[in-house]
């Protein structure tokens, strides 16, 4: 027996010869322990946690469960990301200035399992009712008041709105209900839900539904949560578990108790008369009324007249109305309001700002929507992050761990790549963390991709391939997606990254084809070669190279000009004659052919 009791992170399951090893144990020890407590076991076989305590205790050392530890780890990682995000929102504002305000709280979890009847139960309006299908078609937010306190809710019909505000810049929410039905349990969208939840470091409520249902097993509910590292307040966790009749309100008071709760463990705070800011939730055109925008005040208190910018939307607020559909005059931090005034229906999620007056707030949108349309015209997509990139964000303080999404072809490669990233974050002398927002088995999907862009992260795969759907929305979206079939080469292209060392690849991919049918020579723009487009499109943004014969007269120049009669044209598509300019050429003859390129990334 050891004179000092040594504590001791046993995992959930290892074998007899792995906990031997742990404690520095003989295998013949650690078996003879185990049959004194009735227990048969060989050298190879696996036992879990509660079996390995009892060796462990008996032994003369205290055992702990190594995934709470890490659980207990990866929470106050989040408590510091979150106070991290809320004080990069309210920076430039006073600390003394910052007071409590109403927590922004939004309902997640699977389809149909009682999200939106719940929060009708809370808000005591009929909004279910009036539903397609009594799914949720919209996107809303409402408050209640529990015991004093005000609590602002996001009506989302689901993650994917809550992912595209944060996407889109907005901090999403303060809490998260995640919504389990005691008779389904937790279901894939249930575990996408809680992957968003944890990407946007969102401390957790769980409310389990339809108890009242014949089949409703909620201590089942409470093990897949376990399952998932969401262990029970009444288990000894974190995380606080509510049962409730949404139809009835059983439960629903102690609910709104554990979110007040939270709310005050997490400290809240805004500055009501400083710098407004905040985020739109819905925007409609009313036929009467004009543009309608709900918005939600995150800073400082938003009064009519208030000149506005939100996205590419701008305008002078002309009337405010709350949740109730009463008219208001000004709307404090955590309000939701409906405001008329705005020119146009801004995208859900975008932030909004005050400026000094509307034509200040014009020449912002205006700014913006040409850069907008330059962007579309020239079909370029920001990238969310690139591995490349990642270092250099990193130096500059803007990113301070790799976010990574993980899909493999079989749960046996997920354990040692997870396992291996773990060892280069530990032999990292950058100080930067590699954080894995999911890991699961199966190809490359949308939600992956959605949860890759709203959390900046990066897509590997395993031996798996991308569905159709998956890839237009990284292609949108500038989501990187890395694939592998060798996985040394997996893990050499993180560490380079995280040593700053991995250069990015680039290729040319040839977009189209001219051929020159005669040549002009234009005072002040050179010659100039008359063309028809024989396939793909010419670019003014391209690269090009002149081709004569089999051989090529000139590589990787310019396009000086490209124009359709007199007009100058961003782009010709197959069919259509043009006269090209390059920059240097003069020498064109009928004939040649012109090939034009774009270099692209690759990985």
């Amino acid at each position: 027996m050891a004179e000092t009791s040594k504590i001791v992170l046993v995992p959930d399951y290892l074998t007899v010869r792995e906990l031997a090893q742990l404690i520095d144990s003989s295998p013949i020890d650690v078996m003879k322990t185990l049959i004194s407590n009735g227990i048969m076991a060989s050298i190879n076989q696996q036992i879990d946690f509660d079996t390995a305590a009892i060796v462990v205790e008996e032994l003369g050392f205290s055992a702990q469960s190594a995934s709470a530890v890490a659980a207990a780890h990866e929470e106050e990682k989040r408590a510091e990301q979150r106070e991290e995000k809320w004080s990069a929102m309210y920076a430039g504002e006073a600390p003394e200035a910052l007071r409590r305000r109403p927590p922004i709280i939004t309902i997640l979890g699977h389809v149909d399992h009682g999200k939106t009847t719940l929060l009708d139960t809370i808000r005591k309006t009929a909004v279910a009712e009036g539903e397609a299908g009594g799914i949720t078609q919209h996107i809303g937010a409402y408050q209640a008041k529990h015991a004093g306190h005000t609590l602002t809710f996001l009506d989302t019909p689901g993650h994917e709105a809550f992912t595209a505000m944060r996407a889109r810049g907005a901090q999403g929410a303060d809490i998260a209900i995640l919504v389990v039905a005691a008779d389904d349990g937790v279901m894939p969208t249930t575990r996408e839900a809680l992957d968003h939840a944890r990407a946007a470091n969102v401390p957790l409520v769980v409310a389990i539904t339809k108890v009242d249902r014949a089949n409703a097993n909620p201590d089942l509910v409470k093990q897949q949560l376990a399952d998932l590292e969401l262990i029970p307040d009444d288990w000894d966790g974190s995380t606080i578990m509510v049962p409730v009749n949404s139809l009835t309100g059983e439960g629903v008071e102690d609910l709104l108790e554990a979110l007040v709760l939270v709310a005050d463990e997490n400290q809240i705070v805004a500055n009501p008369t400083g710098q407004l800011r905040g985020s739109v939730i819905e925007a409609e055109v009313d036929r009467s009324k004009g543009t309608m925008a709900t918005l939600l005040v995150m800073n400082g208190t938003m009064q009519r007249g208030d000149a506005i910018v939100a996205g590419t939307a701008y305008g002078r607020i002309k009337a405010m109305f709350d949740s109730a559909g009463k008219l208001v005059k000004r709307a404090d931090p955590s309000t939701p309001v409906a405001v008329l005034g705005l020119d146009s229906p801004p995208a859900p999620g975008v932030m909004f700002e005050v400026k000094v007056n509307e034509k200040t707030a014009r020449r912002v949108a205006e700014d913006r929507r040409d850069a907008e349309r330059a962007r579309d015209f020239d079909g370029q997509v920001q990238p969310s992050m690139t591995l490349e990139d990642f270092l250099q964000q990193f130096q500059t303080g803007v990113a301070k761990e790799l976010s990574i999404i993980l899909k493999a072809d079989v749960q046996g490669s997920i354990q040692p790549i997870t396992d291996e990233l773990v060892n280069i974050t530990e032999r990292n002398e950058e100080g930067i963390a590699v954080r894995v927002l999911r890991q699961e088995v199966g190809r490359i999907t949308e939600s992956d991709v959605m949860l890759a862009s709203a959390s900046k992260a990066i897509i590997f795969g395993f031996n798996v391939s991308v569905d159709i759907a998956a890839q237009a929305s990284a292609d949108v979206h500038g989501v990187e997606i890395r694939r592998y079939n060798i996985i040394y080469k997996l893990f050499e292209d993180i560490e380079l990254a995280l040593h700053g060392m991995l250069e990015p690849k680039f290729v040319n991919r040839v977009i189209g084809e001219s051929e020159v049918l005669q040549t002009f020579r234009i005072p002040r723009s050179g010659v100039i070669a008359g063309s028809i487009i024989r396939k793909g499109e010419a670019r003014r943004n391209a690269r090009a190279r002149v081709k004569r014969g089999d051989r090529t007269i000139h590589d990787n120049v310019s396009v000086s000009s490209l124009k359709r009669f007199q007009d100058d044209v961003r782009e010709v598509r197959t069919g259509f004659e043009c006269g090209i300019g390059l920059d240097g050429v003069s020498d064109f003859e009928e004939g040649d052919v012109i090939e034009f390129f774009v270099r692209e990334r690759v990985t």
